[in-house]
């Protein structure tokens, strides 16, 4: 992942080693579900090893979380960070709910995500710290 791509993951982590205010966009009340990419790489490959599969099949992860309570489970993550969580206006296009149906990837795969959300950002943050601050 790449801390600098303006996805809610990576700049919450990113606003947070910085010492940047963490910033949600809107109230914070929309959700979203967050697939680490060890589930997703592995539902990939049980998907192109399934024979006779039509159709779309969705790959993530069911659990819907909000955006602000991703943002206090980050800064969790960060006890020294003087990070502040600070609200903006949400933009028009930014969709109110995220989270996927993955049925048909349980039923014909055998699939589900493993990874719970705080390990998974656990080891994200461990990889970013590994990343050098900008200035």
């Amino acid at each position: 992942m790449d801390p600098y791509d303006g996805r809610v993951v990576s700049n919450f982590i990113t606003q947070c080693i910085n010492d940047q205010d963490i910033t949600i966009y809107g109230d914070g009340s929309q959700t979203r579900s967050f697939c680490y990419v060890d589930d997703m790489v592995e539902g990939l490959i049980k998907l192109m090893k399934t024979p006779n599969i039509t159709g779309p099949i969705n790959l993530g992860n069911p659990d819907e979380r909000t955006i602000e309570n991703l943002a206090h489970k980050i800064k969790a993550l960060f006890p020294e960070t003087k990070s502040e969580i600070i609200y903006k206006n949400l933009p028009q296009d930014d969709p109110l709910q995220r989270k996927p149906d993955i049925s048909k990837a349980r039923e014909l795969l055998q699939w589900e995500p493993k990874i719970d959300i705080n390990e998974g950002l656990q080891r994200t943050v461990e990889f970013f710290i590994t990343i050098p601050k900008t200035t």
